[in-house]
C-alpha cells in the first residue's frame, strides 16, 4: 500500500478551496505531474524541504514534501 494515498494527497493539495470553487487538483495525474516535477528539481540540486531526506529517493522526498504541506500545487490561474 502506498502511503500517503492519492486521495490523502489530493485532500491536502485542495485545502483552503472554498465551497463552490474549482479544486486545484482534480485527478491523480495532477499529483503525479507535480511530484515528478519536484523530484526532478531535487535531482538537479534543489535542497529538500524535509529534515530526514538523507537516503531517500527524490520522488519519495517530493511526496513527503507535498504531504507535509512544504510545497503547494498551483492552479492555472
Amino acid at each position: 500500500m502506498i502511503h500517503p494515498s492519492y486521495s490523502d494527497l489530493m485532500g491536502i493539495a485542495n485545502e483552503g478551496v472554498e465551497p463552490g470553487e474549482h479544486p486545484v487538483v482534480k485527478s491523480r495525474y495532477s499529483i503525479v505531474l507535480a511530484t515528478s516535477k519536484r523530484a526532478r528539481q531535487i535531482i538537479s540540486g534543489d535542497e529538500p524541504l524535509i529534515d530526514d531526506a538523507e537516503g531517500k529517493k527524490p520522488l519519495s522526498i517530493a511526496v513527503e514534501e507535498l504531504y507535509e504541506g512544504k510545497i503547494k500545487i498551483l492552479g492555472d490561474e
